[in-house]
């Protein structure tokens, strides 16, 4: 006696992302902070070709990634300038560079809520984790880095910022937005750009 069994079958993969809430997104756009961005980010260039004027300006993304592997794609949720630090450093680097000039890559979260300022030299708190070491693009007139910082407790997170090193030194820019909660396993995913636009 003989027998032959032959099983077949199809295997797929499909990477599961979803949109953010409605109610999300509205309370977010409605923020100040929100509208100001925006409203910069839709001028900027108009201005830069009529003036001639250098403009400096970030937008974040975010995709949260729950435990179970699920994504939410929350979009760009602020645009801001960057902050009075980085000027600064970046004049300094003018006239004596320094090693930490490309190392713009570090994204640190928070919990605070205090809207963001040029002014600003740090997230306004902590939120325990470590920074995530971000990649880094050039295109052309935009630099973007992306990083993922996992979370081990439960947290509501409303800020972010990106950094030249591991430790403190100098916050390029911060963004806030409406707070993403987060429980332990999840993670986010931040994608900064810095726009520079200069057209005469």
């Amino acid at each position: 006696m003989r027998g032959e069994a032959i099983f077949s079958g199809k295997l797929m993969a499909r990477k599961l992302s979803r949109k953010a809430p409605p109610l999300w997104q509205i309370r977010n756009k409605l923020r100040w902070e929100y509208i100001r961005g925006t409203l910069g980010y839709i001028l900027c260039k108009p201005f830069s070709k009529l003036t001639g004027c250098a403009v400096l300006q970030g937008s974040l993304k975010v995709v949260k990634i729950f435990a179970n592997g699920h994504r939410m794609d929350y979009g760009v949720v602020g645009r801001w300038k960057v902050t009075d630090a980085f000027c600064a450093f970046m004049v300094d680097n003018l006239v004596t560079e320094s090693a930490e000039w490309g190392d713009f890559k570090y994204h640190d979260s928070g919990i605070g809520n205090t809207g963001e300022d040029q002014t600003d030299t740090d997230i306004e708190t902590t939120d325990g984790e470590s920074r995530a070491t971000g990649s880094q693009v050039d295109g052309g007139v935009t630099y973007t880095s992306v990083g993922t910082i996992s979370y081990t407790s439960v947290k509501a997170i409303g800020e972010h910022g990106l950094f030249s090193s591991i430790a403190s030194t100098t916050l390029m820019d911060r963004h806030t937005f409406s707070d993403l909660n987060v429980v332990s396993g999840d993670s986010i995913e931040f994608s900064y750009t810095l726009t520079c636009t200069a057209e005469a």
